[in-house]
């Protein structure tokens, strides 16, 4: 595994990292399981949330021990200073330390952001956290270009975390910047949330460009610790033939796909937006029409009972037109 310096915070941790939140899909015992393998394989960064329900408190348990054998970032929605300063507490607790690496704003939007370095913003608890010496460093997470342009001009932003994959390009040239700032890049959604079904190409993209710091896709299973080491520790310069299928992903998925960060949710009616369209996808893409119609059939609540309030397109990071990606789910299966 190849070790590298996370931008001006110093820390040295592995080429790739583990993603935290389908770990929510498992249960405690099987988190020690992984958290177990990552020591053995040498993959010392972890990234969680508070909000990925259980994430936080499981990888806690998993590493107790081992505390020193990892890297902990996390990260919180919270946008004033009293809320973000009872989520470190609660992160505190919840990852069984008294203290984190790297604590970040999760995701906020232009105005969001004013208010997270305003008077009382989150950022005055993460600087007297900082100095408490209950966080390492400060970071921020964003999914707009718009946000992420100005996280460059902060010098409070220690990291940067954006996606960037095989299909999301838009953001590399503020990606160089982060490197010529020195700004740690924390690459999501190396996958683009799943849809891109070949994981050592989508990887093999990544880490071809020596922008990004540390990449960290989301795993649940020991298998693809093992899968996505492979494609990760192959760093040799990529092949006409992987040149050509990364072509080809692009094609197939476009820019306007769900990337299943839920961000929409919860919808009005209590549709499983994300997962209409990841059947949608298997039907659309991959032809597995059975599988997808007989999923899909077991939904409680299927995408043609939209009532096109629109709140889901508000909330959804990537300006999706969700309510006209519905109708046309509704139409391919017919509900």
């Amino acid at each position: 595994m190849e070790y590298v310096t996370l931008g001006k915070t110093g820390l040295k941790i592995s080429r790739m990292g583990f993603g935290g939140i389908p770990i929510q899909r498992i249960d405690a015992d099987g988190t020690k399981k992984l958290m177990k393998m990552l020591v053995e394989k040498g993959l010392n960064y972890i990234d969680t949330a508070r909000g990925y329900t259980v994430s936080e408190s499981f990888i806690g348990e998993g590493i107790e021990g081992m505390r020193d054998r990892f890297v902990l970032a996390t990260k919180s929605m919270s946008r004033t200073k009293e809320a973000m300063a009872k989520d470190i507490d609660i992160s505190l607790e919840n990852l069984r330390t008294d203290y984190i690496d790297l604590y970040q704003v999760h995701n906020p939007n232009m105005e969001q952001l004013l208010t997270v370095i305003g008077e009382g913003g989150a950022l005055e608890a993460l600087k007297e956290a900082k100095e408490a010496g209950k966080i390492g460093h400060i970071g921020i997470t964003v999914h707009s270009l718009e946000v992420f342009e100005k996280a460059l001009e902060m010098d409070w932003v220690e990291t940067i975390m954006f996606p960037y994959n095989i299909v999301e390009r838009q953001g590399e040239e503020l990606i160089h910047k982060c490197s010529e700032k020195n700004i740690g890049f924390i690459d999501m959604k190396p996958l683009a949330g799943g849809a891109i079904e070949d994981g050592r190409l989508a990887l093999r993209f990544v880490c071809a460009n020596p922008d990004v710091t540390v990449v960290i896709p989301g795993m649940y299973d020991v298998s693809e610790i093992e899968k996505n080491m492979e494609a990760v520790e192959d760093v040799s310069e990529l092949t006409a033939e992987e040149l050509e299928a990364m072509e080809k992903v692009r094609k197939q998925l476009g820019t306007n796909f769900c990337r299943r960060c839920n961000y929409c949710q919860p919808c009005t009616v209590g549709i499983n937006i994300s997962g209409c369209f990841l059947f949608q996808g298997y039907l659309d893409r991959y032809g597995l029409e059975d599988w997808a119609k007989d999923r899909y059939g077991a939904m409680a609540v299927k995408a043609g009972a939209c009532v096109e309030c629109g709140a889901c397109e508000t909330r959804c990071p990537y300006n999706l037109p969700i309510r006209q990606m519905l109708k046309k789910c509704a139409e391919e299966f017919g509900a």
